[in-house]
């Protein structure tokens, strides 16, 4: 990214994040007919694990992206946990009614507000050891 302008090169700091949005937004979106259907699964709640996971990686990523660029301003990262949470409240609505065999569920919407508080958290504890 050195031919970029300076202007541009704080964008290869949030390239992980924007990489993880992307590949977050393919999971949510495949049909539901794609997904495993396992009684193992299902038993451990493993679906919701996922959004919890998902979505607190996609939080801590974007924060970090912050901290790359000398930002460390918990107002801001309550602003990243924000657009994380409505992001995931967005993509139960796009699964009701845009996505193949999929549908709105509430307990993901938890999920993705636990996943993403979770990313926040670690993101300050990051914060506080730098």
């Amino acid at each position: 990214f050195t031919f970029a302008p300076k202007k541009m090169r704080w964008f290869k700091n949030f390239l992980p994040a924007i990489g993880w949005f992307i590949f977050t937004t393919i999971l949510l979106i495949i049909p539901g007919s794609d997904l495993p259907k396992n009684p193992f699964l299902a038993m451990i709640y493993f679906d919701k694990w996922v959004h919890i996971g998902l979505f607190g990686i996609l939080n801590f990523l974007c924060i970090w992206g912050l901290m790359k660029r000398n930002v460390f301003s918990r107002k801001i990262f309550i602003y990243s946990t924000l657009i994380c949470i409505f992001y995931g409240i967005g993509m139960e609505f796009i699964q009701k009614f845009f996505a193949s065999e999929r549908s709105f569920d509430a307990t993901d919407i938890l999920a993705d507000i636990a996943g993403t508080l979770v990313g926040l958290f670690v993101g300050l504890y990051v914060m506080r050891k730098k």
